[in-house]
């Protein structure tokens, strides 16, 4: 599959949105006082809120890694063919296509 130039950037964005913004979930979680995420009480133990939550941060920003290495996997691959079309148009230029 082929991805265009938009597409590809727009998953890159996406990754990147999805990393800040669990990124910021998780810590404000962690850091929650209101008694959702720990039980009050002296051990302050994690509540089933806050494991389901935490479940669906690391989900959500995997996801959203793999996602924007999509983008950019797409990205690099219009570059090798964007550097390639131009080495057949000019015999002197030699193409900087990686080994991969």
């Amino acid at each position: 599959m082929k991805l265009s130039r938009r597409v590809s950037w727009f998953l890159v964005a996406f990754g990147v949105w999805s990393v800040i913004v669990w990124t910021t979930f998780v810590k404000n979680l962690w850091k929650d006082t209101s008694g959702l995420a720990f039980h009050h009480g002296d051990h302050s133990s994690p509540t089933a809120y806050f494991w389901i939550h935490l479940t669906l941060a690391v989900v959500s920003f995997l996801l959203g890694l793999a996602i924007g290495t999509l983008g950019l996997r797409g990205l690099r691959a219009l570059r090798r063919e964007s550097a390639a079309a131009a080495a057949a148009t000019d015999p002197e230029r030699t193409p900087e296509v990686s080994s991969r």
